[in-house]
């Protein structure tokens, strides 16, 4: 970072940077948790159920390219007034959903708000790594503000959850109005802050760079993000962590919606993003002293166990520590998932971006692309739910982090130092 640059003060763009990472779960997590009430009104499967899900997510594969060239020739404030914009309007159409009780309007107001969660993390990312000066700081700022995603992603199950009540047979869209009209309303606020907010634009492109590519006179580079092996599979991980992330708690809900009601099932579904904010919390303590290929491995490792014990372990009903309710023992290991998950998406990104300089911003927008995992694996997992089982399900989250565990120990090396990338 240049001299005049640490000079200044950040905080404030650091914190709005973190109020959009609330938002970004806040919204995704609503449309997860929406899967209770899709199957009820709509008779949808287990795999139809994530539809919503799927829908968001797949807008990234569509948003994370194009966003990048809007991240780099407009800037973090536009892209981010843009991103909160389009998320006021997919939030609307999935509230009309309601009125309208259609199942193609609800997909198309999840589909709508992926963009929008897709242009917030093209900004969030590399501006916080960025304000953090890459490295260490990078990364911990990141834990910071995976922190307050995870809070957002908390409030959203427990608080659909306790909308719908304790009977999911009678659960309708109808009743997520009010969440609804909540998440509205942030991003309304969300808006004015960053309006009011100078955000710094160290990746923008300037006016020769402009003029030039207007002109047409742009020498196309040969190089790029995917010249880098490590980013390359540092995305590829990135696919199966939103996967897997996602993917846990989901299936999880749908499973113990019918178990033990929409109402403890959210309950304990708050619990896994609850254990993921205190997981970011605590990285975000540790990140300045351990690596980052150090947390991914241990976390990596102890979540592959978690998982064997959600597939292998019986379902003899016990209760729940602390917020004691009656669940089935494997599903214990649901909500420790979130201490695993919780590291994984700044410790993935900071590998994956480490050393490729100028190429940060079309990075950010390939990496982007990649999150449309989120959707397509627990669609994926539901989809092998409706042929065996549940649990069996899980192996498909199995795959995903062993995966993750030879990112951290082997692909993550960077062997590609002799591009220049300043």
């Amino acid at each position: 970072m240049a001299e005049n640059q640490k000079k200044q003060n950040f905080t404030l763009p650091i914190i709005v940077m973190f109020a959009l990472y609330f938002m970004i779960a806040f919204v995704t997590n609503f449309a997860g948790s929406m899967g209770v009430i899709v199957q009820n009104q709509f008779g949808a499967s287990n795999a139809m159920a994530q539809l919503g899900t799927l829908a968001n997510f797949i807008a990234y594969a569509c948003m994370g390219i194009p966003a990048g060239h809007l991240l780099k020739r407009k800037g973090y404030k536009f892209t981010s007034l843009a991103a909160v914009i389009v998320g006021f309007v997919g939030v609307g159409i999935q509230f009309l959903s309601g009125p309208l009780a259609s199942f193609g309007v609800y997909v198309l107001g999840a589909f709508v708000a992926g963009f929008s969660m897709c242009m917030l993390n093209i900004v969030v990312n590399p501006m916080l790594n960025t304000l953090g000066g890459g490295g260490k700081r990078g990364n911990q700022l990141n834990m910071f503000g995976g922190t307050l995603n995870s809070l957002g992603g908390t409030i959203a199950p427990v608080l659909l959850g306790y909308l719908i009540g304790g009977q999911a047979a009678t659960a309708q869209v109808a009743d997520a109005a009010s969440a609804m009209i909540i998440a509205m309303a942030i991003f309304a606020v969300a808006f004015v802050v960053i309006v009011l907010t100078k955000i710094p634009e160290p990746h923008m492109e300037t006016a020769e760079e402009k003029a030039a590519r207007l002109s047409g006179k742009v020498a196309k580079d040969p190089v790029g993000p995917m010249s880098f092996r490590h980013f390359v599979l540092g995305a590829i991980a990135i696919f199966f962590y939103v996967g897997v992330e996602n993917g846990i708690p989901n299936t999880a809900n749908l499973f113990l919606s019918k178990e033990v009601g929409p109402d403890v099932a959210g309950t304990v579904i708050s619990v896994y993003w609850f254990l993921m904010l205190v997981g970011r919390l605590l990285g975000s303590l540790v990140a300045g002293k351990v690596s980052s290929k150090a947390m991914l491995t241990t976390m990596s490792s102890v979540a592959l166990a978690f998982v064997l014990c959600i597939i292998l372990l019986p379902s003899t009903m016990v209760n729940m520590p602390i917020v004691d309710v009656a669940i089935p023992l494997n599903f214990l290991f649901v909500p420790l998932c979130g201490l695993c998950t919780s590291i994984m998406w700044g410790s993935i990104f900071n590998l994956a971006v480490e050393g490729i300089g100028k190429y940060t911003p079309l990075a950010s927008g390939i990496f982007m692309t990649l999150v449309c995992g989120g959707g397509i694996l627990p669609f994926v997992q539901n989809l092998v739910g409706d042929w065996t089982s549940i649990t069996a399900s899980y192996w498909v989250v199995f795959v995903g982090f062993a995966y993750m565990l030879y990112y951290a120990l082997v692909g993550c090396k960077n062997v590609n130092k002799d591009i220049k990338v300043d």
